[in-house]
């Protein structure tokens, strides 16, 4: 998984995940590695890779660095668009390959950015369910479950699958929400967009997003603002207002964003 640092959005529109796949693409058949299953969400990536020629570090520099300096030359930002290193696990098992599988597939449907596997474009899954697109190397779970109508059977189950300890959502504000309300209080559209805006104004953008219940994570993601900025700004406005809502600690308020090509390519 590769994750936007601060956990900010690193997927504004349907353009910048179309570069992504182009990335993907010429960086796959520059490193050799299977590609069993890949989901973009709004601010990180999911990717179900078995590494050949070369390592998983190398192919995840290949990756991070292509994407990072065409988004900063785009967004005329500068510094790291990825936080730390990316996070891997092993698959060891053909049951925890499967359940991983599974669980990046439905990864948008839990999020509420669909109402079932395969209306979501920027995942895998339609490849597994349908034969579309080139990049994902899907007959490895295909002959597992023997064909490919057991294998979607399977992948439309409802389930309980976590992996990678992903369990700290917070469901109070869906992020497609928080977006729009950023968007209504500030006219900002981006991450960008907000950058530009003086400090002054910043904060007290912060305490009105806040005050419409986005959490401290939600705000730090959008604006790109770090975390431990946006919790001074709401302490402080906590002090000065005692009637402001109460600040909720920081693992109650971490969340994922969940919300916010074409068939050659993936």
């Amino acid at each position: 998984m590769l994750r936007g640092i601060n956990r900010q959005i690193i997927f504004e529109n349907d353009g910048d995940r179309y570069h992504f796949m182009t990335v993907l693409k010429t960086c796959k058949e520059a490193s050799g590695f299977i590609l069993h299953a890949f989901c973009l969400m709004p601010n990180h990536i999911h990717l179900l890779i078995e590494p050949k020629e070369e390592p998983l570090h190398m192919i995840f520099k290949r990756i991070e660095t292509r994407y990072a300096v065409w988004y900063n030359r785009k967004y005329q930002r500068a510094g790291h668009l990825f936080q730390d290193r990316f996070r891997s696990e092993n698959v060891e098992t053909e049951q925890y390959y499967m359940t991983v599988l599974r669980y990046i597939l439905q990864n948008p449907m839990k999020a509420g950015m669909e109402i079932r596997p395969g209306t979501y474009r920027w995942s895998s899954y339609l490849a597994y369910e349908i034969g579309n697109g080139s990049i994902t190397d899907t007959q490895y779970a295909i002959d597992h479950f023997g064909s490919r109508e057991a294998l979607v059977k399977f992948l439309q189950q409802t389930n309980d699958d976590t992996v990678m300890d992903e369990v700290d959502h917070d469901w109070r504000l869906r992020d497609d929400q928080a977006k729009e309300i950023m968007s209504r209080i500030t006219d900002c559209n981006t991450t960008e967009e907000f950058q530009k805006i003086d400090l002054v104004q910043k904060k007290e953008y912060v305490r009105k997003m806040f005050m419409e219940k986005l959490s401290m994570s939600q705000i730090s993601r959008l604006t790109g603002m770090a975390k431990s900025t946006v919790f001074s700004i709401v302490k402080k406005m906590e002090l000065e207002q005692p009637e402001t809502r109460k600040i909720p600690t920081f693992h109650e308020s971490e969340t994922n964003v969940f919300n916010l090509l074409t068939d050659e390519i993936w």
